[in-house]
């Protein structure tokens, strides 16, 4: 799809651009595609021919690039970066690469955001001297809280990484809401979840492992939650759009396989509000000292 996202560039032309991948793109065994992706960006009007592979096109681009010459249309890379999306209060240890750009003529001086949320911070809040276990209405004796290690001042200044118990907070049990008749929206109970090496869930209160677009089966038992006795069950959907921050008003259509390959997809809303709007934000200032 990265051919069609330069495409979508070429032809539209915006002032800025937003993309996210999958932190495997970062391995150094992708790093020449690595390359290619991010000089395709760099000058999406210098498209693959007829009679190029990849590696040729990328050759071509080198050299554009190390000659000092532009094409009409080229675009200002940031350089790309892995975030983590419970670094910025998703409760999901996420983590992709973001891809940003602005067009040449725009003239932006940007930067990621900075993160809000540390496991540092979480940590604290889990020991006697915070109170996350009491704000969940839980005696803490009974949880083995996280050691709290030496940590960053910086980190511990941060809010705590969101946990799954933080996302669920509200939402009845599914099994015995769904009985009833739920009228939680994509909140039925689905059976079948069961643990084996590399699939055990997520613990119930850290961050979720990262969803992913598949059910039954999937490596690591990212759609499962371990609850407080040891069991584990499967997310509803409800609860996945909550780890992810859909609002609870968003309809998911499909069947659960199918609502599931949709949430383990997506790009967690939050995180997404956090990045474009910086990015939204910072286009907003520079037009209006264009218009000073």
């Amino acid at each position: 799809m990265w051919s069609e996202a330069v495409r979508a560039v070429r032809e539209t032309q915006p002032r800025a651009f937003v993309f996210e991948n999958v932190k495997g793109l970062t391995r150094s065994s992708f790093s020449a595609y690595f390359n290619y992706i991010t000089l395709q960006l760099t000058y999406p009007e210098l498209d693959l021919r007829l009679d190029e592979t990849w590696q040729e096109h990328l050759s071509r681009l080198e050299r554009h690039h190390s000659s000092g010459s532009t094409s009409a249309l080229h675009y200002q890379l940031i350089p790309p970066r892995v975030l983590n999306a419970a670094d910025y209060g998703v409760p999901q240890k996420r983590e992709r690469v973001f891809f940003i750009g602005f067009r040449s003529d725009v003239g932006a001086d940007w930067a990621f955001p900075d993160a809000t949320h540390s496991l540092e911070a979480l940590r604290f809040d889990q020991s006697g001297r915070g109170n996350y276990f009491e704000k969940h209405c839980l005696a803490s004796r009974l949880h083995r809280p996280l050691t709290v290690a030496r940590a960053n001042r910086d980190e511990l200044d941060l809010k705590p990484w969101r946990t799954v118990r933080d996302a669920l907070a509200g939402l009845p049990d599914p099994k015995l809401d769904s009985a009833k008749g739920s009228r939680w929206l994509n909140h039925r109970f689905q059976s079948g979840a069961k643990t084996y090496p590399g699939h055990t869930g997520s613990p119930i209160d850290l961050p979720a492992k990262a969803l992913k677009a598949g059910v039954h089966g999937v490596p690591g038992g990212e759609n499962m939650v371990v609850l407080d006795d040891g069991s584990v069950r499967y997310f509803t959907i409800r609860e996945s759009a909550r780890l992810q921050t859909f609002p609870d008003n968003y309809v998911i259509e499909g069947s659960w396989s199918e609502a599931m390959r949709q949430l383990g997809n997506a790009v967690p809303v939050e995180l997404a509000r956090i990045v474009t709007g910086s990015v939204m934000t910072h286009l907003k200032t520079l037009g209006s000292a264009l218009r000073d």
